[in-house]
């Protein structure tokens, strides 16, 4: 390991808006599920998640934007997680958080109704590993148990064999499409979706990828 990185990782220890456990310290350490507006955030504002929010870019750049509103992102990698953690302390923002965890893990950190929107930017399409998409059904049973009535899915990508396949579950569900677009910077879309991009979507840009979007209501239980 780099020394950089090593110090990096020395630095995420001392940041109080990054939460990070082993897997079996969770249930005796980790004290905010259902607790996170009255003992984190100490406010009642909708919390947004980004689900493999790397440097987290789209947690940040959101909670600039919408103060009103508090925002985690989730990523399992501790130098990325690093440049968000350290944004979030340079720019003093106080409605910020970041978990160290895999997103398998996301009902261990949030109870019933505790999440209002959930973003999934640029994940790993999971070529041949259908289950391990994070639109696939799997995952959307666990967003489902923490999601508001009415709670919106947000899936930004390159790759559009994810953007199909997603598409599918949604049809093969019923779900509720509130906007889709197979290219996003040639056909008008929402403000939000274009004015904030990732490290990688401005290289993926100037290659002359298309950039995918679809955003969807799961059904209630």
């Amino acid at each position: 390991m780099g020394k950089k990185k090593l110090l990096h990782f020395q630095e995420n220890l001392t940041f109080p808006h990054l939460f990070q456990y082993h897997y079996n310290e969770i249930e005796t350490h980790f004290n905010l599920r259902s607790k996170w507006n009255d003992d984190f955030f100490n406010n009642p504002n909708p919390i947004v998640l980004e689900l493999g929010c790397g440097k987290g870019e789209y947690t940040v750049g959101l909670a600039v934007k919408y103060p009103q509103k508090n925002y985690v992102g989730i990523d399992l990698k501790g130098a990325r997680l690093w440049r968000g953690c350290k944004t979030v302390e340079e720019q003093q923002l106080k409605n910020v958080a970041f978990i160290r965890t895999r997103v398998d893990h996301v009902e261990r950190f949030f109870g019933k109704e505790e999440v209002s929107e959930i973003w999934i930017t640029f994940p790993d399409p999971q070529v041949g590993k259908a289950r391990k998409r994070l639109t696939a059904p799997v995952f959307l049973d666990r967003y489902k148990n923490i999601l508001t009535p009415g709670g919106i899915i947000h899936l930004k990508t390159d790759d559009p064999g994810l953007f199909s396949y997603t598409q599918e579950v949604i049809a093969e569900n019923h779900l509720n499409i509130l906007f889709s677009t197979d290219d996003l910077y040639n056909n008008p879309s929402p403000e939000d979706v274009r004015s904030i991009r990732t490290y990688y979507e401005n290289i993926w840009l100037e290659k002359g990828k298309k950039i995918y979007y679809v955003q969807f209501q799961l059904k209630q239980r």
